[in-house]
């Protein structure tokens, strides 16, 4: 199995969980940051959607041009772009070769020398960066009174399941 295709079947079990975690916020507490220097649940949320549309605009043009958003005004919202931007992801690297998975990539930030690497190494990076996000989301949830669904296994919330 070649990397492109073990890093789509790792996001094609991922991105469910990401959707659960995302609807589990509850939009009347999105607000909520467990300290003063924590993003709030709905910047998180925010970030995750943010990534994804990220990672579209890398596999289409080559590059991203990071700016930090606000986040939507309601976790629905949030949700949807996250969906609709992971669902684009996966088409872009359905149909990628892999000339495309090995080609430079920048990812270009207001004020930061441009960071420079392989299409791979971006798409693995944004990942393992989106699921620490995630696990952050997920250490919000019972504190502002939502359930924390099951992720790896059951949670005390959620025993897991089909």
């Amino acid at each position: 199995m070649s990397t492109r295709a073990f890093c789509l079947a790792r996001r094609k079990t991922e991105i469910p969980t990401f959707v659960k975690v995302l609807k589990a916020v509850p939009q009347e507490r999105q607000d909520y940051r467990p300290e003063p220097r924590s993003r709030t649940a709905a910047e998180l949320a925010g970030l995750l959607a943010a990534e994804e549309a990220a990672l579209v605009s890398l596999l289409d043009t080559g590059k991203v041009q990071w700016k930090d958003q606000p986040p939507g005004a309601r976790m629905a919202d949030i949700v949807a772009a996250f969906e609709r931007s992971a669902q684009a992801v996966t088409e872009r690297l359905e149909r990628l070769d892999e000339k495309g998975w090995t080609k430079q990539g920048q990812f270009l930030m207001e004020g930061a020398p441009p960071w420079e690497d392989t299409i791979e190494n971006f798409v693995w990076g944004m990942f393992f960066d989106a699921i620490h996000h995630r696990g952050q989301l997920t250490a919000y949830l019972r504190p502002m009174g939502g359930k924390v669904p099951s992720i790896y296994g059951p949670s005390a919330d959620d025993p897991g399941g089909p």
